[in-house]
């Protein structure tokens, strides 16, 4: 891929920022839906502070060589209920998150310790393009059922399916539109037109149905905005509800033998299935960016800044962190790998965090219309790892089943839960199919 900006490039300042406004949208939606689904008093704004702080140390630790945001993680979701469900108190349980997150990132370093000192090689022997391409394809293409059902959701209660497709759509339309046509930086910021173009086209549609009482044709829901009362000064600015505050004192001292065995169940294993799609999103990556990022800056330190960065990030917003495929979709689709970008997309998300009307206005931003713009994002990560498959030899029969294993397995949705380890989707099909390839190695050549 032929990109605009490399990752060392430095764009002025104001395409910069842009660019950092079209990283945050791309991944705020994921990032705030974790503690939305968790609850038990996680916040949003917690949430992307300690996105913005996990990123942060990602970049510090690869040498900001690796143009990749990393935000809440939806596979430590389950471990996230284990915690406050293992718990005798909610206070208990948000040390609880704590704990199980540097149970985690000490996997994370562990690994990191070992590749250091055994290389990468292994891992190109173990997980060759028939491989890495179709996963990192099913990275894509799992997510797709969530950009569908988000791009016919209204926001409201009430409000038309039909609406919110034609909102979706529209974000899609003009997304592509400004991607393929558009001039100079109006071609590198097509998410943030797409968005807003979706949003003010909601929001005309809530006008016609407030004026004409017609509540089908409201599909964006105000009321985090509304809800602001700017008669003090939290309606301006306030500090998000860090998970360590919320713990105390009083969280620690209730603390069991048997309730870090709980989160030793619920935490660990879920790291190791998660270190597999840390490889997978790299390998995507390196493909766009056209550097092996597994040995420039090294896997070594993306593990450690995965790792590092999701035991800093769950102390402040409560969620561990991992790579984006929206953020690598952003950097396919645009073709800037500046990490510039992503420098100022974790300060930017530090700021909004802070910032009262700001956190509300990202949330009034309708689901139908991020599912528009995930239909693209998913895609291009989808499309990318089909072209990473290009170069497999599908003469082989051995080639026939990895993919074959990989791509039913995934497309199929294969989820394996273990008590309270999930195993899922993407880790399930990239775990058979190096089985399979294995399994297969010793195909004779004449096959």
């Amino acid at each position: 891929m032929n990109l605009v900006y490399g990752i060392k490039d430095r764009p002025r300042l104001i395409k910069v920022f842009l660019f950092a406004v079209q990283q945050l949208l791309a991944i705020m939606a994921a990032t705030i839906a974790v503690p939305a689904i968790v609850g038990n008093g996680l916040t949003a704004s917690a949430a992307l502070f300690g996105a913005g702080i996990g990123t942060i140390i990602y970049l510090l630790f690869t040498k900001s060589s690796s143009p990749v945001f990393l935000g809440s993680s939806f596979a430590f979701i389950g471990s996230m209920f284990s915690a406050f469900g293992g718990a005798a108190s909610l206070a208990i349980g948000y040390w609880g998150l704590i704990i199980g997150a540097l149970m985690a990132g000490i996997v994370y370093i562990i690994i990191a310790i070992v590749v250091k000192a055994c290389g990468v090689s292994w891992i190109d022997r173990l997980m060759p393009p028939v491989i890495i391409g179709p996963t990192v394809a099913i990275i894509g293409l799992s997510l797709s059922g969530n950009a569908i059902g988000d791009l016919m959701k209204s926001s409201v209660e009430g409000g038309s399916t039909y609406v919110a497709l034609i909102c979706g759509l529209s974000t899609l339309a003009v997304t592509m539109l400004c991607s393929t046509y558009g001039k100079r930086i109006g071609k590198l910021i097509p998410f943030i037109q797409g968005i807003l173009a979706g949003y003010i086209l909601a929001s005309v549609f809530a006008l016609i149905g407030h004026v004409t009482g017609n509540p089908s044709l409201i599909v964006i829901n105000y009321s985090a905005l509304t809800e602001l009362d700017f008669s003090h000064f939290s309606g301006y600015f306030s500090l998000p509800k860090f998970t360590f505050l919320l713990g105390g004192t009083e969280g620690l001292k209730g603390i069991t033998g048997s309730y870090l065995l709980t989160l030793f169940a619920a935490y660990v294993p879920v790291a190791f299935v998660v270190f597999a799609e840390h490889l997978a999103d790299h390998k995507n990556l390196s493909a766009i960016v056209g550097t092996d990022l597994l040995k420039e800056p090294g896997l070594t330190r993306t593990l450690l800044g995965d790792g590092v960065g999701t035991m800093v990030s769950t102390l402040f917003g409560g969620c561990p962190n991992t790579t984006y495929g929206e953020s690598i979709g952003c950097v396919a689709i645009t073709r800037n790998a500046s990490t510039i970008s992503i420098w100022g997309c974790a300060f930017l998300c530090i700021i909004v965090s802070l910032i009262s009307p700001l956190v509300a206005f990202l949330e009034t931003i309708p689901a139908c219309v991020m599912g528009g713009v995930c239909v693209a994002l998913y895609g291009f990560i989808a499309v990318s790892g089909f072209k990473m498959f290009q170069q497999v030899d599908l003469n082989k029969n051995k080639n026939l089943f990895v993919a074959s294993v990989i791509f039913i397995t995934g497309v199929g949705g294969m989820v394996v839960s273990f008590g309270k380890v999930e195993i899922r989707t993407v880790a399930c099909a990239l775990i058979l199919g190096i089985l399979t390839n294995v399994m297969l190695s010793k195909e004779p050549e004449n096959n």
